[in-house]
């Protein structure tokens, strides 16, 4: 049976669940060990407390419903990134990591009982209604969310394009709630936006599905044939809030611009599973300075990019402190009855870090004026936020901002790298605060 491994942090409102940063390897399969006389008896247990609801129960309860329940509550209990698909979710994520799907276009998580916002993603119908990262989702067309799985909770939210959907939103520790009604669309997911800044080249990796490395390396060219290879002075790869995808393609986005060296390995339980990824002969930009923005909202597979590439010391990381989120899950088809998405390893950087709950330092820290409506609102918790996280081997840390301004002239830290890559000083950039000096390598 075939298993995919994927890296990301939540679930995408598409028609789909799924946003774990994924690699597309197949995972040999451990040794089974024979469960204890004390597992028996629990799984006993178990069938007789199924038993007497299925009996006893005021309401005639449908069967497969307590089932995929249990399930889904034995998964959760181990940590917020394994979960059980029904088979329209998995169909729905097989889907997604090509780049297309219907839905709002938004990657949501749970928090204290609530939907969370982690990212809306660019150019969808959520991102135009205005909805923000930190954002929580109370209601979802009248209905409380409130007691509601992640899972029936995107179940709402998907439906018809063209169809509306009414969410009512929290947003930072306001007492009156918000309503916005977004019209469900086909997300076309473009994991990379070009553009030129003089005689720069900007590089904006939103995700990391089946196109991003084939979009990068085209983008990589177009850029340097317009600027030309006389005046080009470097790369800017905008990862910001960039959530994660699939593992092969975070492999091959830091290969593009590595000529040698580990990119990342991933280590489970059993020693002899873990698995080293090296990079080939070649670098796309043939050496030229590399800028790497990272901020709260980037993380799994884009957490392994900006490692990777500051291990090497082949880009400087500029921004805030990312996600946090160094874990790998497996998703595991169960034949014709969905699949199991399962935490199975954890990834490290090619120095030996992991990043699991600490997240990645950047090598120069630029924070962004906050607007004064979003002050206090604009930081995600990372990883070490989440209820049931796994541990991290390092001293955990709390998030970091996410916001990045629409008005490309407010973002100090797009600004600060423009500057960094033409020699420019980067007094103006920083805070005055000690948090805010330039952080180690």
């Amino acid at each position: 049976m075939r298993k995919l491994p994927i890296l990301m942090i939540g679930a995408l409102v598409g028609a789909s669940m799924a946003t774990l940063v994924s690699q597309t390897h197949v995972l040999t399969s451990t040794t089974a060990v024979a469960a204890s006389a004390e597992t028996y008896r629990q799984l006993s247990l178990f069938g007789d407390v199924f038993e007497r609801v299925r009996q006893d129960y005021v309401e005639e309860p449908e069967e497969a419903d307590l089932v995929e329940a249990a399930i889904n509550g034995m998964l959760t209990s181990l940590d917020p990134h394994s979960s059980y698909m029904d088979p329209r979710s998995f169909r729905d994520m097989q889907v997604q990591t090509r780049g297309e799907f219907g839905g709002l276009g938004i990657e949501v998580t749970m928090e204290d009982g609530l939907v969370k916002v982690v990212a809306p993603i660019d150019d969808t119908p959520a991102f135009d209604a205005g909805v923000m990262a930190n954002d929580l989702i109370t209601h979802i067309d009248g209905e409380q969310v409130q007691g509601m799985t992640l899972s029936q909770a995107v179940e709402l939210m998907r439906g018809p394009v063209d169809s509306d959907v009414t969410l009512r939103i929290q947003r930072g520790n306001a007492a009156d709630t918000i309503e916005v009604t977004i019209t469900r669309d086909i997300i076309r997911v473009r994991p990379v936006r070009a553009r030129v800044e003089d005689d720069i080249g900007y590089l904006r990796v939103t995700s990391f599905n089946e196109q991003t490395f084939a979009n990068l390396r085209s983008a990589v060219e177009e850029l340097t044939d317009e600027i030309g290879e006389d005046r080009l002075q470097g790369f800017v790869i905008d990862m910001r809030n960039n959530p994660g995808g699939l593992l092969d393609q975070a492999i091959m986005i830091s290969d593009a611009f590595l000529d040698r060296g580990e990119i990342v390995s991933t280590r489970g339980r059993d020693p002899e599973e873990t698995q080293r990824f090296s990079a080939k002969s070649g670098d796309l930009t043939d050496g030229l300075p590399l800028v790497v923005l990272i901020n709260g909202g980037s993380a799994s597979a884009s957490e392994i990019v900006a490692g990777a590439l500051q291990d090497h010391e082949r880009a400087t990381l500029i921004g805030s402190r990312s996600f946090g989120k160094g874990s790998v899950q497996t998703i595991i088809p169960l034949g014709g009855n969905g699949a199991l998405r399962l935490t199975t390893a954890k990834y490290y950087t090619p120095s030996g870090r992991s990043i699991q709950a600490r997240g990645i330092d950047p090598d120069i820290v630029v924070l962004q004026e906050i607007p004064e409506e979003l002050r206090g609102r604009d930081e995600t918790q990372g990883e070490a936020g989440l209820r049931g996280h796994l541990s991290g081997e390092d001293e955990e840390a709390a998030g970091s901002s996410a916001y990045v301004p629409t008005d490309q002239e407010e973002d100090k830290q797009l600004l600060a790298a423009l500057a960094f890559l033409r020699g420019e000083q980067l007094d103006a950039f920083l805070s005055t605060d000690s948090e805010n000096e330039t952080a180690p390598n």
